[in-house]
């Protein structure tokens, strides 16, 4: 037991030790044992359509198996262009082209080692999502994937043609390993052991339900498999890893890390496997209806933020974050994960303070500032308020000389506020060099348009736009107690009833609460759960009883007009929806999923049959 964790303890050291040729000695007598099928497992982090940086990996990784004796090593679908790549292949198909060039130099140095390596084929005027089986320094067979996804958020399968074939058996020493790409799940050959080469991103919904299914196919067959995943974030969509081996008899055999890359090698025939902590199997959250209940995935959230945050800013070469600091959730929760994610030397945060800013808004956002030790200042915004408001009234005068229906009642005053602070914030980024302004909105306000453009929409990236209100709340407390420096956030920020602080609420004389203009977060965000996760519509909302209904007396009146104001921002917010910042993807389905602009007009409610025939006649 001892020689097995030594050499996952070695392979763990090696890539960052200076004494790598001690390593790899001391490796391949432990491994001597296990010489017969003994894989290694690539759980690579990828640069999108950088084949150069990516090949750099795949050759060091190979050679790295190669030096230890391992028989196979696996990389994961598509590595080496990196997935997805959207429409970047049908624009540029010389990707496609540079994928062959480069695997038939790699495949030179596999004089020991057989790999398999994920890349795009050029076929015709389409392509192939296939692996190269790289042996003896040459291509010796190339597998290419036989069914595509029909409900895929990416859009590199409609350029992705399917391959109808049978063989995808390769034999290595002796060992007959069948190969399934992506959910190319039907086998019909006899083999000793099943890879599935993926890349698959992160989504709690599914995943419990994909563990369980790659179990029954390891049952299905009596082999063991192995499931081979990308890790790292590409825009939005992050991929957890979690590489995994099943036994014969669908039993978690070996499982790597989450949201890391990993090299990790495992022999199922000499029982030589470690399963690491996840992430995913042990927080799986895979509930039937609305909670408040976000612990579970907490730990999930927080790293598929982080590692969103540090791949989108690393990959863009990009290495500071600008943002404004409001004393609210919203901002201070970006401040704790760009913290986390770029250190604290690469966050600067400005207090932007109007004349109806609250002191304890201040205040918070000056502490938070000090407890994270980021950088901070404040800018009062009054100046800039002012000389915009007063060249925005002039305008407005001559331009009503020639219009009408000018508003009685504007957000005027409210969204210069946003984009004065906005323009604060670009200021600094262009005046510094890889520099970042972010934007703070959340998924529940994005949903209802209760956000600026070009105000606290506007930046280069939004950390928190798929995450909703409630969630938030539950985040800012997971990160108080969590995190290695605890109550980093304020109590009051988590206490206190969020507002944007733009505006009067002439019923209280105070500045406006957010959910009394909007309606309570905990019903918002039971909305949005009901149309993402059930598909829900208005009719069937309206005669659900909501969790927030069960405690606490809510009339029918009442809740009409709540999801009627729903429905109708949420129509006319969808323009944008469609500029929101680049964001990193957390639940499933996301605040990603698309929707036409114009589709605004969409009853939501529908018609009784007795309307629509009364209808017809009228038009008759």
């Amino acid at each position: 037991m001892a020689e097995t964790d030594r050499i996952f303890e070695l392979t763990e050291k090696y890539f960052t030790s200076q004494n790598k040729n001690e390593i790899e000695t001391e490796l391949k007598k432990l491994l001597s044992p296990y010489d017969k099928d003994s894989i290694g497992i690539a759980q690579m982090n990828p640069k999108v359509g950088d084949i150069e940086y990516n090949s750099r990996k795949i050759v060091q990784y190979i050679n790295f198996a190669q030096s230890i004796g391992l028989d196979l090593v696996v990389f994961p679908e598509l590595i080496l262009t990196g997935f997805p790549l959207e429409n970047s292949i049908e624009n540029h198909p010389i990707i496609a082209n540079e994928c062959i060039k480069w695997l038939n130099e790699i495949a030179k140095i596999t004089t020991k080692t057989t790999a398999l390596v994920g890349f795009v084929e050029p076929y015709e005027d389409k392509f192939h999502d296939s692996v190269a089986v790289l042996n003896g320094g040459k291509i010796t067979d190339v597998i290419r994937r036989k069914s595509l996804p029909n409900n895929s958020e990416f859009n590199d399968f409609n350029c992705i043609t399917t391959f109808n074939s049978s063989n995808n058996v390769i034999i290595v020493n002796g060992i007959k390993y069948g190969i399934l790409i992506g959910e190319d799940f039907d086998f019909e050959q006899n083999a000793d052991l099943i890879i599935n080469i993926c890349a698959v991103p992160t989504k709690i919904k599914n995943e419990q339900i994909k563990h369980s299914f790659m179990s029954s196919l390891a049952q299905k067959y009596s082999v063991p498999l192995v499931y081979v995943n990308q890790v790292g974030s590409i825009d939005g969509a992050s991929f957890d890893g979690t590489s995994r081996v099943f036994d014969k008899d669908g039993k978690l055999f070996a499982c790597a890390k989450s949201f890391e890359e990993q090299f990790l090698i495992v022999n199922p025939a000499k029982n030589l496997g470690k399963i690491y902590p996840s992430v995913i199997l042990s927080n799986n959250d895979n509930k039937s209806q609305f909670s408040l209940d976000y612990e579970p995935d907490m730990e999930r959230t927080y790293k598929t933020l982080v590692q969103g945050i540090k791949d989108y800013f690393g990959k863009t070469g990009f290495k500071r974050a600008v943002l404004g600091l409001s004393g609210g959730l919203d901002s201070t929760v970006c401040a704790v994960l760009l913290t986390d994610a770029l250190g604290k030397e690469n966050v600067f945060g400005v207090s932007m303070p109007s004349k109806i800013t609250s002191q304890t808004s201040k205040d918070d956002a000056q502490v938070l500032a000090q407890n994270l030790g980021i950088g901070f200042t404040i800018a009062p915004i009054k100046d800039m308020f002012d000389t915009t408001n007063n060249c925005l009234q002039n305008l407005f005068a001559d331009v009503e000389k020639h219009w009408d229906n000018r508003y009685k009642q504007s957000f005027t005053a409210d969204n210069i506020q946003a984009r004065s602070r906005a323009m604060f914030l670009w200021g600094v980024s262009n005046e510094f060099g890889n520099c970042l302004p972010i934007a703070t909105s959340d998924k529940s306000e994005a949903y209802m348009g209760y956000a600026t453009i070009n105000g606290d929409m506007s930046g280069g990236f939004a950390p928190i736009a798929d995450i909703t209100k409630t969630k938030l709340f539950a985040l800012a407390r997971w990160l108080n107690n969590n995190r290695e420096q605890k109550n980093a956030i304020p109590q009051s920020v988590i206490d206190k009833r969020p507002g944007a602080e733009l505006a009067i609420d002439p019923k209280t004389n105070k500045p406006l609460i957010a959910e009394d203009a909007l309606m309570p977060y905990e019903f918002l965000d039971e909305v949005i759960w009901r149309i993402e996760n059930k598909k829900e519509n208005y009719n069937v909302m309206l005669k659900s009883e909501f969790l927030y209904e069960k405690n606490h007396s809510v009339t029918k009146e009442q809740k009409t007009m709540w999801l009627d104001k729903f429905y109708r921002r949420m129509a006319t917010a969808l323009y944008k929806k469609s500029i929101m910042p680049p964001f990193v993807i957390v639940d499933s389905p996301s605040y990603n999923s698309k929707q036409p602009i114009t589709s605004c007009g969409v009853n939501y409610k529908g018609f009784e049959q007795k309307e629509i025939e009364q209808k017809i006649q009228q038009w008759l």
